[in-house]
């Protein structure tokens, strides 16, 4: 469809069909993506038949730290989205543009080798969607394209994993008529980061932001991991998600990112596996008398998280599938727990005096205990962001408070999306 007519048809309220994806934001978004498309035709051309894609942030929901030692994870997508004008071209080369950056420019033809890629550049991001497709047997081609995002990066919510995934997405519906599974985008972006972008990153940020909705994921076989999607809407039983950015620095907090699996597989190695999945907490216990001299308390305790949260993780999922709320949220402040305590990824033992995350979670237990709702760290942990599941009609004061604390906006009120990458067909 011609960009003019896109535009056309959004202005008549075309956009309304989504309702399930925005909500009440549908004349927001409308906007949004005219803007996009008039980027797109100032960039790129007005006379090409466009297309309109979208695909979701994602928050992590239970499984703190257990995707690297083969455990299990919930995560779900968010309300919050990467969107994309795209048009096919008789070149051999993508091009894309995302808002506030330069534009970024791949050769179909040098796609296939990551050695020509610089690591840690979107554009190999570009060219890994692209060689992954390829070496999937998958179609691909050139196209033009220009994103925004509401997916803020540093919140936690996985930018990068949805840009990926949107590249993926746009090669999918241009060159192969939609027929590549959801879940075989996820397992391309993450090779993508993995082997052309140059970080070691697990596939739950991928899955959760293609697949949608809520999704248990069990990485025993982390080549063939399980996919299970959860048919369950908070917003029908009067939740809001809530995710509250403390602000804190993420400075020189790579070693505290890197500690979390290496203690956990340094536990797992002194008793002879590589990855603690199979180690029962009976055992391990047994082995704690000779473990502490060898790899220390705090990796025991880290690996006790790990167990005990691995299997939370199936609790929390079949509490979903039931529809037992009340369980759904112990689980979560169950995993807070287990996180702050035993994990020990809420502060930077390097910067003591900042404790944005212990902050937050210290005031909204305060504000919100004994009122039916849960609250936990969020993602990697050790500054950044907490997320609370929050009672509709309590929602709004309690953003009030967070945002005195932490400044205007800092809690940002999401919904749990029950779609993940798709087209926009109007």
């Amino acid at each position: 469809m011609k960009a003019n007519e896109l535009i056309a048809r959004l202005r008549e309220g075309a956009l309304k069909k989504y309702e399930n994806l925005y909500g009440d934001q549908v004349d927001f978004q409308t906007g949004r993506y005219i803007r996009a498309i008039e980027e797109f035709t100032a960039l790129y051309g007005a006379d090409r038949d466009v297309c309109l894609f979208s695909v979701p942030g994602r928050t992590e929901v239970c499984g703190n730290h257990t995707d690297h030692n083969h455990g299990r994870v919930l995560a779900a997508a968010i309300d919050r989205d990467v969107i994309a004008v795209a048009a096919r071209s008789d070149e051999a080369v993508v091009r894309v543009r995302s808002e506030g950056y330069p534009e970024d420019r791949v050769a179909l033809a040098e796609c296939e080798d990551p050695s020509k890629q610089t690591a840690f550049k979107s554009s190999a991001l570009v060219a890994g969607m692209c060689g992954g497709f390829r070496r999937n047997g998958y179609a691909i081609g050139g196209f033009d394209a220009y994103t925004t995002s509401r997916v803020l990066k540093g919140s936690g919510l996985s930018s990068s994993a949805a840009f990926e995934v949107m590249v993926g997405n746009i090669l999918n519906h241009l060159y192969n008529n939609g027929k590549v599974p959801n879940e075989e985008i996820a397992k391309v972006a993450q090779y993508a980061e993995n082997v052309y972008f140059g970080k070691p990153c697990g596939l739950m940020d991928q899955m959760a932001c293609a697949v949608g909705g809520f999704v248990y994921i069990d990485f025993q076989d982390p080549k063939n991991p399980v996919i299970d999607p959860i048919d369950f809407s908070l917003t029908e039983r009067g939740y809001r998600l809530c995710i509250v950015n403390t602000g804190g620095n993420h400075a020189n907090l790579n070693a505290d990112y890197a500690s979390v699996p290496q203690e956990m597989k340094s536990v797992a190695a002194a008793m002879g596996q590589e990855v603690l999945r199979g180690i029962t907490e009976e055992a391990l216990v047994a082995k704690i008398p000779a473990l502490r001299g060898k790899v220390g308390d705090r990796a025991i305790l880290r690996a006790l998280h790990f167990i005990r949260e691995n299997e939370r993780v199936a609790t929390v999922a079949a509490a979903l599938k039931e529809g037992r709320t009340a369980d759904f949220l112990a689980g979560i402040c169950a995993s807070g727990d287990s996180s702050f305590k035993y994990l020990q990824n809420v502060y930077t033992t390097l910067n003591v005096e900042e404790q944005g995350l212990s902050l937050a979670l210290a005031v909204t237990e305060g504000a919100l205990a004994g009122k039916d709702c849960a609250w936990r760290v969020h993602g990697g942990g050790f500054a950044g962001t907490i997320q609370v599941f929050v009672k509709q009609e309590l929602a709004a004061d309690f953003c009030r408070l967070q945002d005195s604390i932490f400044g205007k906006d800092a809690a940002m009120l999401l919904s749990i999306r029950p779609a993940g990458a798709i087209e926009i067909k109007l």
